[in-house]
């Protein structure tokens, strides 16, 4: 019999609680100073910011400013205009308002303050093409690197080199005033640099770099991307003037979310093993390698042994090989699905914690004992779903998607495999 009454309801929580601690509410009022004499602007992009700018309301009161927030991620604001626009390929919605965004800061002064709110998902909020590149040729690109399989620090590196935006450039648009940047990490590592691809960071990489990322991950690239890549790029270089009034500073990230689901596994009485904050890697790979290793420590149960929850994060990535419909956290899952075999007393959950996994408004899956047998009771191929990246299909049919909505937060993707003793 299970140790754990109800291990879906258990990863569940585990999940929630993740999502819970990284809550900009329960994040921004202890990281505000008190709010500064003079003009006060708020700018920021992310999935988290239009929730980050409503906490920074909550303490400073209306606040003058401009945010950008993926569609249905908007939250009330007494003064700071939210926007909503397109994610993860940019639209013109984006673009139009990142535009607006740097107008306002070109204004300031040496005695103004800006306050930058930055969270994951602002690398395609924020938009402003470098050089002659149009707003379909940056989508176009955009979509190639998402399904490229390349790490967000490479995907990051090439987006900055093609942006007036990112990499310090925002910053740098504020100047003289001072700047402080609050951020929410959904990048392995906790980099500044490479959450939502700097805009407020200085960045020592170069276009050369950038033309290596084209050429790694096999991007094609118009003749306007080409010339930008072949230019003097616009990244701020570190140790530029511009950047010198600025601080920038990580507020929430995935380890405080994996610390605070590890309370909740050890007080249901589970042991519990943390496989890192900042796991990156192919999907499908890392879901067959977890199941393994799930496998193995089963075998070293013995019965009347505390249940074991293995907790990771960080970010997958899918290289695109078919016409399905899917995301890192599900693919994960249902490569997990297939190597586990249908083991009983292993289940397991990967989930994004912003709520949206892949292109799909589904948050992930979960994996049972029972989820190939289902697939088979419903017609479903699991070995076929995968070679198509069909995996938010295959859930849906098994029954195994986890729907959250949006979480108004972001700090990566979220795993926790629970194992039990065999019977």
């Amino acid at each position: 019999m299970s140790q754990i009454a109800n291990p879906p309801a258990f990863l569940r929580a585990l999940f929630d609680r993740a999502v819970a601690v990284a809550d900009p509410m329960r994040v921004i009022a202890g990281q505000l100073p008190l709010r500064p004499a003079g003009r006060v602007v708020v700018v920021g992009a992310g999935k988290a910011s239009a929730r980050m700018a409503e906490a920074v309301e909550a303490v400073w009161g209306p606040c003058e400013g401009l945010v950008i927030t993926r569609y249905g991620y908007a939250r009330p604001c007494r003064g700071i205009e939210i926007v909503e626009a397109a994610h993860p390929v940019p639209d013109a919605a984006g673009m139009a308002a990142t535009g607006r965004m740097l107008a306002l800061l070109g204004g300031l002064g040496e005695g103004d303050f800006v306050l930058a709110l930055i969270s994951g998902g602002a690398s395609a909020l924020l938009v402003k093409p470098a050089g002659a590149i149009t707003l379909a040729e940056k989508q176009a690109v955009t979509a190639a690197l998402l399904a490229s399989g390349a790490p967000i620090d490479q995907m990051n590196l090439l987006r900055k080199h093609l942006s007036r935006v990112k990499g310090g450039q925002l910053a740098a648009a504020a100047y003289p005033a001072r700047l402080l940047a609050l951020m929410i990490s959904d990048v392995p590592g906790d980099d500044p640099a490479f959450i939502g691809s700097g805009p407020t960071v200085g960045d020592a990489s170069t276009p050369a770099e950038a033309r290596a990322v084209v050429a790694r991950w096999g991007i094609a690239v118009p003749a306007s991307v080409a010339a930008v890549l072949a230019g003097v790029s616009g990244v701020v270089a570190p140790g530029d003037a511009r950047l010198s009034r600025v601080e920038n500073r990580v507020i929430a990230a995935p380890a405080q979310s994996l610390a605070a689901a590890e309370e909740v596994a050890r007080a249901a009485g589970c042991a519990v093993r943390l496989l890192g904050d900042a796991l990156e890697g192919e999907a499908r790979e890392v879901g067959a390698a977890q199941a393994a290793e799930a496998l193995r420590l089963q075998a070293a149960m013995r019965a009347g042994d505390a249940p074991l929850v293995l907790l990771s994060g960080g970010e997958l990535t899918v290289t695109r090989r078919g016409d399905g419909v899917g995301g890192p956290n599900a693919e994960f899952a249902l490569s997990m699905a297939l190597a586990l075999g249908g083991a009983r007393g292993i289940h397991a959950i990967a989930c994004d914690t912003d709520g949206v996994d892949g292109a799909a408004e589904v948050a992930g899956a979960l994996v049972a004992p029972d989820t190939l047998a289902r697939a088979a009771e419903a017609g479903r191929d699991a070995a076929a779903a995968l070679a198509r990246n069909d995996s938010h299909g295959f859930f849906a049919a098994v029954g195994g998607q986890v729907v959250t909505g949006p979480t108004l937060t972001n700090v990566n993707d979220f795993r926790a495999v629970l194992i039990e003793a065999g019977t």
